[in-house]
């Protein structure tokens, strides 16, 4: 299977990643929940959140998802993108599902945004032993 089929595979199967950010000049990671259009990320948070101050000062992020525990072998992507902030309605009328209750009380919660994520570059890793593989993104 090539990089990029692997990469969609990857996004397809798997919800949570780590997502870091700068603060301070350090970096920052947290579990997110993803949602994807074929190669971009989307996830829901709060505009009051310190990762939004911290990507309104730089819009870049590190992510990695789908690991699924299993040790060696496991494959998962590495994802350098910048992310873009938006309350935009049909994002969130997208993203939206009755899991995001527990942070909000609905899409038009005046707190909900939705944090677009544009890949730069990705790397399929860990694949079966084989070195990283680099995902074509056009």
């Amino acid at each position: 299977m090539a990089a990029k089929e692997t990469a969609q595979k990857i996004l397809d199967g798997s919800m949570v990643g780590t997502m870091a950010t700068v603060q301070d000049g350090k970096p920052f990671s947290r579990y997110m929940t993803f949602f994807n259009d074929g190669l971009t990320l989307y996830t829901a948070t709060s505009k009051k959140t310190d990762k939004v101050d911290e990507l309104e000062s730089n819009p870049y992020t590190h992510i990695l998802i789908g690991y699924d525990g299993d040790g060696f072998g496991d494959d998962f992507l590495e994802i350098l993108a910048t992310v873009s902030v938006t309350d935009e309605e049909g994002l969130i009328d997208k993203v939206w599902n009755d899991a995001m209750k527990g942070w909000f009380s609905g899409p038009d919660d005046p707190d909900l945004v939705i944090l677009k994520v544009t890949p730069e570059s990705m790397r399929v890793m860990n694949k079966k032993g084989e070195p990283p593989q680099d995902v074509s993104l056009s």
